[in-house]
């Protein structure tokens, strides 16, 4: 068992070493971004650069297909999240020879108004892919969305999380299994040692974390 969580753990400070090599991540504590939400954040997270590096992403699958394996175990679809969760969910999907939905947010508004893209059956098991978690809300919308079309979804799994306490007791609420391959706190602990921060930023990353609605004010 202790082997195992020195294995994840150093899988999340890989993954967040990786994140900011290519700029995946930023951290900017000195010029705050703005999120969509209206947030004032000292990191932007955009995932999907990741898919632009053979070997990063192919790292990153493969922590995916791991995590599948020894945590959920048989599934018969692999379902992405738009749009983040679409490509690394394709390649896990063909990684373990299974077939691939993905999940828009909201039903289209015009064609066939398809929510779900691709052929999902009710009683299939399946694993969500998402790029990243905030708050948990649009990965739920997802998982809710399967589970309408009756399929039993095992569990989500992303490649980052801030660990908002909103989006854990948002998913145990929802009953679904959340599971991530880094998360901030490796992320920060990482930057230090990489110097990506410096020592003076970690009392403002800690205090966004605790607060992020209000950060900034």
């Amino acid at each position: 068992m202790q082997k195992d969580t020195i294995n994840a753990n150093e899988v999340a400070m890989q993954i967040a070493k990786l994140l900011m090599q290519v700029r995946a991540v930023k951290l900017r504590p000195e010029k705050p971004f703005t999120w969509a939400s209206g947030w004032k954040s000292p990191i932007y997270c955009d995932n999907r650069i990741t898919l632009s590096y053979p070997q990063i992403r192919t790292f990153i699958r493969q922590e995916f297909v791991k995590t599948i394996n020894d945590e959920i175990g048989d599934v018969d679809l692999i379902a992405g999240v738009a749009t983040g969760g679409i490509g690394m969910g394709a390649l896990v999907a063909q990684e373990l020879g299974l077939p691939f939905a993905y999940v828009r947010s909201t039903q289209k508004e015009h064609g066939l108004s398809n929510q779900i893209e691709g052929v999902v059956e009710s009683g299939q098991r399946v694993v969500v892919i998402e790029d990243l978690i905030s708050t948990g809300g649009s990965s739920l919308k997802a998982v809710e969305a399967l589970r309408s079309a009756g399929c039993d979804v095992k569990g989500l799994i992303a490649i980052f999380s801030y660990n908002f306490d909103v989006a854990i007791d948002a998913f145990k609420a929802a009953k679904c299994k959340m599971l991530t391959l880094s998360n901030y706190n490796a992320l920060v602990e990482q930057a230090l040692a990489d110097e990506f921060i410096l020592e003076k930023d970690l009392i403002s990353l800690k205090k966004w974390r605790k607060d992020p609605a209000n950060w900034g004010k």
